[in-house]
C-alpha cells in the first residue's frame, strides 16, 4: 500500500512555498527552459492604499498595496512577464528603467511613446528578456508624476554558477531614495502646468519609503518611519542604491564608513573607494560596505540631501537612516554619529566623482565603445518659456509667461496615440509626429554665457530617424537660459558610453581628441554638468521608438524630451515584432 501521509521533507517544501507566495503575492511562478533560463511571472495590482508619513495620512497609488513597490528579481537570460491590472482611477504605465528591451519595445512603458496607458479596469502584460545585463535597476510608473509612489527595485543577478567580479557579499540590501509629498503629486504638477510656475517641492526625502528622524513629527512616529540597516561586524554588504526621487540629485554617505563603488546603472565599473556618492534621478549604483571588525559601541547615520545648482526652489532637507551593529546585549544611549556631506552646489565634487567611473573593460566584460561615428548630433538642454494664454495670469518668469524646457529649443509635445504604434504601421504622415528634429540648434548662441533675450521655445512632436546599427554620438550641452543646472538625461532602449565631459561650451575641434574611447563608463542615465557638456556614444542596434529625456520629472513635464526612431534591419532578428494582442488602446 502506498502511504498518503506526506514526508517531512515534502511538508517543509510545501510550507516554504506557501510562505514565500504569501510574502510575495506579486510573484506567481517560474518555469525553466532547456537552456537553463527561467520565465518569471509576476502580477502587479495597481491599488489605492492609505499610508502615513510625517504624521500625515493620505491615499496613494501602489503596486499590491506596497510602498515602495514590489521587488522584481531575475537572472541574466531570464524572461520577465508582469501582468499589470489597473484598479485605480488614474491611467497607468510601467517602465522597466534601464532594461535594453531588445526587440521588445512594446514593453518599454513610457506613455504615448511605446504604448497608450492602461485605463481603469484594464490590464496589460509586459514581456521582456534580460539580455547581457546584470546588476541593479528599477521599475516605475511613466505617466505624469505617478512614479512618486509607483516604483520598486529590479534586481538582475548573474547567470547560475557565475559570480560577481568582486568579493561575494554577506548580504544584499536595496536602498531606494524617494520623495514624499503630503499633498497629491498629481495635483501638484497639474497646478504648476496650469499656472506656469514651478511646482511645490516635496515635504521629505525617503529611504525605502521612510523619511527618518530629522523631519518634524512626533517621536513615536519618527521611530517607525526610519530605515534601519542592521549589520554584523566584519562582514561585507552589497548596497543596491537607487535614486527614485522625482526632481533631485542626491549626495549619500554613511558616517565613519567608506563605500566601494563596483557598478553603475547595472554595468560593472573599476572599483574605487569614496565616503560620499552622488546619484541623479534614474541612476543606480552597487556599492560594497565593509563593516568594522569589532562592535563599535555607536550607531551611524546614513544621510542623503540634494545637489542643486539651479535658480528654482527645491526640497533642501535631509533624509536619515541608521546603520546599526547587532549585539546581543547592546548598551543603551550609545551615540549616533553623523557624516559630512558636500555643499548643496558642490559641482567640483560631482565632476570629480563622475570622472572616477570607468568601465571594468575585461575580457569577460569588455567596453565595446563605438570607435567610429556614423551620425553626430549636438543637443542643447535647458529651460525656456512659453507665452501666457490670453486672459490668464501666469506665475512663470516675470509673471508673464510659463516655464518650459526643451532640447534644441523644441519642447516635445506628447501625441494622442503612441508613437511606436504609428511608426510600426507606417502612419508617419498622419500629422501625429514629424521626423525633422534638428541635429544641431537652429540658432546657435553662447550657450553658457549671457543668455539671449528671447527665451521662447517652440513646440512639436519631432523625432530623429536613424538606420539600424548606426553608430551615434550625441553631445548634450547645458544652457544658461533661466540659469545653468545639471540635467540627468535618460535614454530608453540603449546603454551608452560617456566618452567626454567638460565645462563651458563644447569645442568640436579641441574636445574630441580628449575623449576616452578605451574604458568610459557605460550608463543609461547621465548628468549633463551644470554649465557644461557631456558626450555619449551608442550603437543603434535596437529597432523601435525610444524616448530620451531629462529625469527631473518637472523638466520632463515642461517638455525636455525627444524620441529616436531606429529603423528595422534587414534580417528577421533585426526587426521589431508586431504588437501584443492586449496592447492598450488610446
Amino acid at each position: 500500500m502506498v502511504s498518503t501521509v506526506p514526508s517531512p521533507k515534502l511538508f517543509v517544501a510545501f510550507l516554504f512555498v506557501t510562505t514565500f507566495l504569501s510574502s510575495f503575492p506579486e510573484f506567481i511562478l517560474a518555469t525553466s527552459s532547456k537552456h537553463g533560463s527561467v520565465t518569471r511571472h509576476y502580477k502587479f495590482d495597481i491599488r489605492l492604499k492609505n499610508v502615513t508619513r510625517l504624521c500625515h495620512t493620505k491615499s496613494i497609488v501602489t503596486v499590491n498595496g506596497k510602498f515602495p513597490g514590489s521587488r522584481i528579481a531575475a537572472r541574466e537570460g531570464d524572461t520577465i512577464v508582469v501582468k499589470v491590472v489597473n484598479h485605480v482611477p488614474n491611467n497607468v504605465t510601467i517602465h522597466w528603467h534601464g532594461i535594453r528591451q531588445l526587440r521588445s519595445g512594446w514593453a518599454d512603458g513610457p506613455s504615448y511613446i511605446t504604448q497608450c496607458p492602461i485605463q481603469t479596469g484594464q490590464s496589460y502584460v509586459y514581456n521582456f528578456t534580460i539580455v547581457g545585463q546584470r546588476g541593479t535597476l528599477f521599475w516605475h510608473a511613466h505617466i505624469s508624476w505617478l512614479r512618486a509612489t509607483l516604483y520598486g527595485p529590479l534586481i538582475l543577478l548573474p547567470r547560475l554558477n557565475e559570480s560577481y567580479p568582486f568579493q561575494k557579499p554577506h548580504k544584499e540590501v536595496p536602498i531606494l531614495f524617494g520623495e514624499w509629498w503630503n499633498a497629491d503629486p498629481e495635483a501638484v504638477i497639474a497646478q504648476a502646468l496650469q499656472t506656469g510656475g514651478g511646482p511645490n517641492v516635496s515635504d521629505a526625502y525617503t529611504f525605502n519609503g521612510f523619511p527618518g528622524p530629522l523631519y518634524n513629527c512626533s517621536n513615536n512616529e519618527t521611530e517607525t518611519e526610519t530605515f534601519r540597516l542592521k549589520v554584523k561586524p566584519g562582514k561585507t554588504y552589497l548596497l543596491r542604491l537607487i535614486n527614485a526621487a522625482l526632481n533631485d540629485e542626491l549626495f549619500f554617505s554613511i558616517a565613519n564608513h567608506t563605500l566601494v563603488i563596483v557598478e553603475a546603472d547595472a554595468t560593472y565599473v573599476k572599483p574605487f573607494e569614496s565616503e560620499i556618492i552622488v546619484l541623479g534621478p534614474g541612476q543606480t549604483s552597487n556599492v560594497l560596505l565593509k563593516t568594522k571588525p569589532e562592535y563599535p559601541n555607536a550607531t551611524f547615520f546614513m544621510l542623503a540631501r540634494p545637489y542643486s545648482t539651479g535658480t528654482g526652489t527645491f526640497d533642501n532637507s535631509t533624509v536619515a537612516g541608521i546603520l546599526e551593529y547587532k549585539k546581543p546585549l547592546a548598551p543603551k544611549n550609545i551615540p549616533t554619529l553623523k557624516p559630512s556631506l558636500p555643499a548643496i552646489n558642490d559641482t567640483s565634487f560631482v565632476a570629480n566623482f563622475s570622472s572616477k567611473l570607468r568601465s571594468l573593460n575585461t575580457a569577460k566584460y569588455p567596453a565595446q565603445v563605438p570607435q567610429k561615428v556614423d551620425k553626430s548630433f549636438f543637443f542643447t538642454v535647458g529651460l525656456g518659456t512659453s507665452p501666457c494664454p490670453k486672459n490668464q495670469t501666469c506665475q512663470g518668469p516675470n509673471n508673464s509667461s510659463k516655464f518650459a524646457a526643451s532640447m534644441n529649443n523644441i519642447s516635445f509635445t506628447l501625441p494622442s496615440i503612441a508613437l511606436l504604434q504609428q511608426h510600426f504601421f507606417g502612419q508617419a504622415n498622419n500629422g501625429i509626429y514629424t521626423t525633422d528634429f534638428p541635429a544641431v540648434p537652429l540658432r546657435p548662441f553662447n550657450y553658457t554665457g549671457t543668455p539671449p533675450n528671447n527665451t521662447r521655445v517652440t513646440n512639436g512632436t519631432k523625432t530623429v530617424v536613424i538606420p539600424f546599427n548606426t553608430s551615434v554620438q550625441v553631445v548634450l550641452q547645458d544652457t544658461s537660459i533661466l540659469g545653468a543646472e545639471s540635467h540627468p538625461l535618460h535614454l530608453h532602449g540603449f546603454n551608452f558610453y560617456v566618452v567626454g565631459r567638460g565645462f563651458g561650451n563644447f569645442n568640436p575641434n579641441t574636445d574630441p581628441p580628449k575623449f576616452n574611447l578605451v574604458d568610459p563608463v557605460e550608463r543609461n542615465t547621465v548628468g549633463v554638468p551644470s554649465g557644461g557638456w557631456v558626450a555619449i556614444r551608442f550603437l543603434a542596434d535596437n529597432p523601435g521608438v525610444w524616448l530620451m529625456h531629462c529625469h527631473f520629472d518637472v523638466h520632463f513635464s515642461w517638455g525636455l524630451r525627444m524620441a529616436w526612431i531606429v529603423e528595422d534591419g534587414k534580417l528577421p532578428n533585426q526587426k521589431l515584432p508586431p504588437p501584443p494582442a492586449d496592447l492598450p488602446k488610446c
